[in-house]
Parts: structure tokens; sequence; C-alpha cells
């Protein structure tokens, strides 16, 4: 489709807010009336006295809408309100269009309880659920989310101090990639990264072990670890007892608050790791079925079988672990709204500690969104989201952590829930930005944050491994700007 822009700069929230409703086009930005598609939006701001005109028109497979208000405000605002102004226009338009009305309304940011947070501070409770359902034009139940989930996150975030930090250890590496997947995980099934892992996890040990002597030189307490991915659970009992091992040697664990391992497929999970995280005194795992419809893992490319998804889980209960997280995806392709909601029951049935409710993401590398396979739309993913929301809520289940994705299904969300005292503590650090997280391994992005004045720099490694080995001198001179940042203040 073409985004058509007259006389503002409004062009990045315009774009974002188009994909909500055609989030598998290419959305080409021109500046002027070049350009020709079966899909248009127009939008003009154009100054009268005291103010802008914005004006929106659409023009959508043969059908044309147009809107148009004046914005009367200080200098000072008048961009900001001219900008929020053009959104409500489209989102007015396009909804009416297309039939679709999205629940977050305007709002297209990563982080909605972060806003919500800093909403409150500022005008109140009242006062930010107002400003959501008035001028951002999110619905009542989602911005009833948004502050139940700020409420949650807020204690959390209390628990962190200026000098606090965690620990996130990537392992980018898969039994098989699953077709929805964009994440830099390679297959360990493929012989050459089978070949590149022996030599990545040394690379890894001798990072955590330079990052381990940044964080003692400076004084900091380790409050979290999370091992993510790809799939941690693809490294052998040996392998992960080296690396845990690495962890305990280069770290001061006495302040740690969490210890996670997201082992991921269920067909990853034997006895003899899960002793191995016992041992190392790993507390939180995730083991995430995605789905518990046969047809749809094998669909997806996942090599696992319902049946290995609840041995799993049990298997891991009877080892003693009492923090256990799984996954589930809203709006898989060819699954049903039935589909979905067997999932959820199932999945309570189990009675984990954490419920992770995703909704998925098409996103561009991915090979679902090359293949153009069909996957539900907006009002379908909304009614499956609605029942998750409804069954684990009935389920003694709470809502403490959420984020969003560029193209998710319907610009939905990603809710965790967990029983009461199971809040996955690193998730809230992570996504609100609370304190620093210290990132090792290929696609670890360091995020550094000074709490007093809420800046935020970030430090990248390799995204694949073998840049990551190959470039690892790099990787290490990069560390001392940890030590830069933290010397600066």
């Amino acid at each position: 489709m073409i985004l058509r822009i007259f006389g503002h700069d409004f062009h990045y929230e315009c774009e974002n807010l188009c994909r909500v409703y055609f989030p598998n086009e290419k959305i080409n930005i021109v500046y002027g009336d070049d350009g020709e598609d079966e899909k248009t939006v127009v939008t003009k701001c154009s100054p009268v006295d005291g103010g802008n005109l914005i004006e929106v028109e659409a023009h959508i497979d043969g059908v044309s809408k147009s809107e148009k208000a004046e914005v009367v405000a200080s200098e000072d605002e008048l961009r900001d309100k001219s900008e929020l102004k053009t959104a409500q226009l489209i989102f007015a338009l396009l909804s009416d269009i297309t039939g679709y009305t999205p629940p977050w309304g305007v709002l297209t940011g990563v982080r909605p309880s972060k806003l919500m947070l800093r909403l409150t501070e500022q005008m109140g409770a009242e006062g930010a659920m107002e400003y959501f359902t008035r001028d951002l034009l999110v619905s009542e139940e989602k911005a009833n989310l948004a502050q139940t989930v700020a409420a949650a996150e807020e204690k959390i975030v209390a628990l962190s101090e200026n000098n606090s930090f965690s620990l996130y250890v990537s392992i980018p590496f898969c039994p098989t990639r699953c077709s929805y997947c964009s994440f830099v995980s390679h297959s360990i099934a493929n012989a050459n990264a089978r070949k590149l892992l022996p030599e990545y996890l040394e690379k890894l040990a001798d990072e955590i072990k330079i990052t381990g002597e940044i964080a003692k030189e400076l004084g900091l307490k380790l409050e979290s670890i999370y091992f993510g991915g790809g799939t941690p659970g693809v490294l052998e009992a040996p392998q992960m007892d080296r690396l845990l091992g690495a962890i305990e040697k280069s770290f001061d664990l006495s302040y740690l608050r969490e210890y996670t391992v997201e082992v991921g497929r269920p067909d990853t999970v034997t006895p003899e790791k899960l002793r191995i995280l016992k041992l190392h005194n790993v507390e939180r795992i995730s083991i995430n079925p995605q789905t518990f419809n046969q047809k749809t893992l094998e669909l997806i490319g996942r090599n696992h079988s319902v049946e290995q998804a609840v041995k799993s889980y049990q298997l891991a209960k009877a080892y003693g672990f009492d923090s256990i997280n799984m996954d589930l995806i809203a709006g898989l392709p060819d699954e049903t709204f039935e589909d979905f909601c067997s999932s959820v029951d199932t999945a309570i049935s189990l009675s984990p500690e954490n419920i992770t409710v995703h909704t998925l993401a098409l996103k561009r590398s991915s090979e679902l969104n090359a293949s153009g396979a069909g996957v539900s739309g907006g009002n379908e993913a909304k009614k499956m989201l609605e029942y998750a929301s409804e069954r684990l809520t009935a389920s003694g289940y709470a809502p403490y952590y959420m984020y969003r994705q560029s193209k998710c299904v319907g610009n939905l969300e990603n809710v965790g829930w967990c029983k009461v005292g199971k809040e996955c503590l690193y998730n809230v650090f992570m996504m609100e930005e609370c304190h620093t997280v210290l990132a090792v391994g290929a696609g670890g992005v360091t995020k550094l944050c000074n709490q007093e004045t809420n800046n935020v720099e970030r430090i990248f490694n390799y995204k694949y491994p073998y840049e990551y080995i190959s470039g690892f001198d790099k990787i290490s001179e990069r560390k001392n700007g940890i030590k830069s940042f933290y010397l600066s203040y």
C-alpha cells in the first residue's frame, strides 16, 4: 500500500498504524502525489490560525472515505497534538473500512504498561485511564490490563537498585527452526551449526569471565540470570554443566533473586539435564509447547508431540521444579478458535506456575511470512486472547508483565500470567529497563541503565555465532563501554 505525506513529519507513527491493519503488506511512503495503489492513505497537515488542519483520506479496495479536524494548541504542544489527531483519523477511517477496531487504539508502542506507569505518576490513575481510552482510543479492557500489569510491575521495579543488574546468556541454537521464528538461531540439525557449537561455548565462557570481572570491579549486584535463545535445551548435559559452572566461578551469586533457564522445546528435556540444572540451583525453567494441537506442531516445524510436552512437564515436576513457565501462541496457521481454547485448557490443567500467552508476529524474515500461509485475523486473535484471559483469571493466574511486537496479528499483545508470588523478575527488569542487563553470547544486547537519569545505552554483540567467534576480540573490547558508562556518573 501507499502512505502519502503532505506537510508533516509524522510518517513513522502513520506507517506503524497502517501496518496494524495491513501487517503483510509493504508500505511505501510517498511525499506528494506520485504513486498509485489499490490501498492508499493520504495524510495532510496544513497551518491555520492558531493551529493546524489535519486531513486524512483512505482509498481501500474501491472504498474511499475521508475525515478532517482542526487542532488548536500552543506552539510547544502543536506538533504532538497534530500527530495524535492524524493517528486518530487514520484509526477511525481504517477501522470503518476494514471492519476491525484494534483494541489498543492508536497505541503502537512496545511497552504499554510502562507508559501507563509514567502517566499514572504524572496525572494519577484516573487521569491515566482517561488518556488511554479517550485520547489513545484504547479499549477499556486493554486499558485495565495495562493498569493491572503496571501495578504488578511497579512492585518488582522497586526491588532494583542503581547498582543492580541482570545477566542474559544467549544460546542461539535450536533442534529445528520454527516457521514463525525470526530470531537469530541455527538449527542444530545442520552439520555446520553442530560444528560451531563447541567453539561458541568456549568463547561464551570467556565472555562470561570478562563480564564477571567488570561487574566485580564496578561493585554491581547480580539480581537475576536468564538463559534464552534459541533453545538452551539443545545443550548436552556436560555442556550445560560447564557453562553453569563458568557463571558460578565468574559472578557473586549471593544477591541472586532468580535463576531461569528457558529449556524451550519439550523434546530437549532429559533427566540428566534436569539433574544438572538442580545441581546448579536453577529454580525456574520454561518448557514451551506453543500449542497442544499435534497438527499445528507439525505444520510449524516443531518435532515434538503433544504427549512429549506433557511428559516433559511432569518429569520437571518430579525433579522438584516449582516454578515452570509454558508458552502458548494465539493465531498460529490453520488453528481455529476451538484449537486455541483447547491448548489453553490443557495448559491450565497441568497447572504450571507461569503461562505466557503470545500473539503470533508475522516477522519479515520468518518462513511463515514468506510462505503466505493463512493465519488468524485480528478479530479471531482478539477472541482467543479474551478466552485466555477469562480462563486464566478464573484459574488463579494474574497478568504481571506485557509487551508488544511489530507485525503482531491485530496489533495485540504478549502477556505473562502467573500464580501468586511466581512472577518472573527478569522479564520485568528487562522489559521496563529499570536496571542494567549485561548480555553475553551472539545476538546479545547489553542495556546499561542509569536509574537517576533514566538514561539507557546499548552495547551490541555480533548477531550470528560465526561472527561472534571470529570477532570475539572486538566484543571483548566493547565490554569496556560498561566501565565507561558507570564511571561517567
